[in-house]
């Protein structure tokens, strides 16, 4: 019998890097999601409704009677108006379904002086204050491959034990999965991976009629490229370093590269009708998700940023 071969030193140091990243995870957990909380008590609560016919309180349409269905439907008073008997709907209120995907691999762990928070820290934030804010409106929240739709009071504590006790490998965009049409999805992530990689996963999620939201949580440095003299630039995901000699004379090649890569993911979500939006995390979590809940009341097309205070 062959004897077993031991783990690979690159196995041995993914092992040890995933440790680093629960350990890290977990002892941040309390503060985030008390930071959730408080952000997601200082906004309004509650959704509208789905302005679909069914069995809610507020008025939504007349409709013509129809043959065979009970009598006591029928509105009396504005079926006098004219020689047709009319039936008075409600507004639907049925809870539909808010698929949150949180961005958590190891380029999401990057803070530059000028940050708030970690890119990481502030998503969770972000994604555990607008889960608390959708429950509390009547809503469902999932998370894709991780947590099946819930509108538990208690979202928050379900959604944090799952992100602690997943041991999978931590990937930048969302599995492939097949949402509900009436489904509304909402991506936080920094998006650098390969445009086609993102353009497959909205097409791939905007496929059965879902409406989704993209945010790009960035960091300042990210945004300005600030580096100046000899700098070390190291990919954090095993695609290598490299070194710059003079970094300031790339800043205008990268600004160059980063409006192209966002072009390009308006492009698509103009195209499907999706949403765009771009976070800072020197800036508030609060906009953002103000944002997001706002976002939800009502379907738009185009692109969106959230910064400076405002979105635009």
């Amino acid at each position: 019998m062959a004897a077993e071969k031991g783990p690979t030193a690159r196995e041995i140091i993914a092992i040890r890097r995933a440790d680093g990243e629960s350990r890290t995870l977990a002892a941040s957990l309390p503060r985030l999601v008390l930071e959730a909380r408080r952000i997601a008590a200082n906004v309004i609560h509650g959704l509208h409704g789905r302005r679909r016919a069914g069995t809610g309180e507020s008025f939504w349409q007349y409709r013509r009677f129809v043959s065979g269905e009970p009598s006591q439907n029928v509105d009396w008073r504005r079926s006098a108006r004219d020689d047709h008997l009319y039936v008075r709907e409600q507004e639907w209120e049925a809870a539909h379904t808010i698929w949150i995907w949180p961005d958590r691999s190891p380029s999401m762990a990057f803070a530059s002086k000028q940050a708030r928070d970690s890119k990481l820290e502030r998503t969770l934030i972000v994604a555990f204050a607008l889960a608390e804010l959708l429950v509390a409106g009547g809503e469902r929240v999932g998370i894709p491959g991780l947590m099946n739709p819930t509108a538990s009071r208690s979202v928050i504590d379900k959604m944090a034990q799952v992100l602690l006790h997943d041991e999978a490998e931590r990937l930048s965009l969302p599995p492939s999965f097949v949402p509900s049409a009436l489904s509304e999805i909402v991506v936080l992530s920094d998006f650098w991976s390969p445009i086609s990689e993102i353009t497959t996963m909205v097409a791939g999620l905007s496929g059965s009629g879902a409406h989704g939201t993209l945010v790009q949580v960035v960091d300042p440095a990210e945004e300005s490229f600030p580096y100046s003299g000899r700098v070390e630039f190291v990919e954090p995901e095993g695609f290598g370093a490299i070194t710059a000699g003079r970094a300031e004379t790339w800043a205008s090649d990268y600004a160059e590269r980063l409006k192209l890569h966002r072009d390009q993911i308006r492009a698509e979500t103009n195209r499907l009708d999706w949403l765009f939006a771009i976070h800072s995390t020197d800036r508030s979590a609060a906009e953002l998700l103000l944002f997001l809940h706002s976002g939800m009341m009502v379907s738009k097309s185009g692109s969106a940023t959230v910064k400076a205070g405002r979105t635009a």
